[in-house]
């Protein structure tokens, strides 16, 4: 448990902490974690926005009510930023500056120095431009700074009983849009809708990239024969929602893979 005593004696030592809150696997562990060490000085702030899962607005508000932690939700509109809605491959970082910078604000208002935020020391292997606004802005990232990888977050969550231990990741739905190609509300609602009906069978990790008015569904790989089983009432839903085409992606699911060809 040494790692875990470093990130809550590094918490220890701020004093007090506003914890940017998405009810993912590494802000719920990191929030309960600033929680159990400084107990009320800990509190967290969600951002609610349009490229955002519903459900994770409510989970995040379900866990804070749970651990009588002290809850901010902050409204955020990211089509008032051009260069999202343009969806270049800085995108990530004209939007995560806009969103760090009201956090700060609100953080002022409400007399919290020291902003914390739940990038892990894996998410530096990724391409994740939205890293650079976060340390312009001196948003504090322990996970990363301690060199948690994922797999030990998961661990101690497990730990901490926390039932996120096993979650998939839900990233902004603006992720599902390839780079330079124009970002609007319309795309971000069918994607939404589209993953909520995977999810709604019962998919455990998913995504749906949206390619003009085509769907390309990427699952993981022991989940084909499940999407085939129900493949009527997928393109039925589909394409109610708007969509003119289903593919599914054979190299199954991964993280990141609109990124794939930045990287390589």
């Amino acid at each position: 448990m040494d790692k875990l005593n470093e990130l809550k004696n590094y918490i220890k030592k701020l004093n007090k902490v506003m914890v940017a809150f998405s009810s993912g696997v590494d802000s719920t562990f990191l929030l309960k974690v600033a929680r159990d060490t400084i107990g009320e000085n800990a509190c967290a702030i969600t951002i609610k926005a349009p490229t955002i899962p519903k459900k994770e607005l409510i989970e995040a508000k379900e866990f804070c009510n749970k651990n009588k932690i002290k809850h901010f939700i902050l409204d955020f509109d990211p089509f008032q930023i051009k260069e999202f809605i343009e969806n270049g491959k800085e995108r990530c970082y004209f939007c995560k500056r806009e969103i760090f910078k009201k956090i700060k604000e609100k953080a002022e208002i409400e007399g919290y120095k020291n902003i914390l935020e739940g990038s892990n020391f894996d998410d530096i292997k990724d391409y994740r431009p939205g890293l650079k606004a976060v340390d312009e802005l001196q948003i504090l990232s322990p996970l990363k700074i301690l060199e948690f990888s994922k797999n030990e977050i998961r661990n101690y969550s497990k730990i901490l009983n926390l039932k996120t231990f096993n979650k998939p990741s839900f990233p902004c739905l603006a992720s599902r849009i390839p780079y330079n190609e124009p970002i609007n509300k319309e795309k971000i609602l069918m994607v939404d809708r589209a993953e909520n009906i995977l999810y709604e069978i019962g998919f455990f990790q998913y995504r749906v990239r949206i390619l003009g008015k085509t769907a390309k569904i990427e699952i993981l790989a022991n989940d084909f024969q499940k999407l085939i089983n129900k493949k009527d009432e997928i393109l039925k839903s589909f394409f109610d929602i708007g969509f003119k085409d289903v593919l599914l992606d054979l190299k199954g699911y991964r993280q990141g893979s609109l990124n794939e060809d930045i990287m390589n």
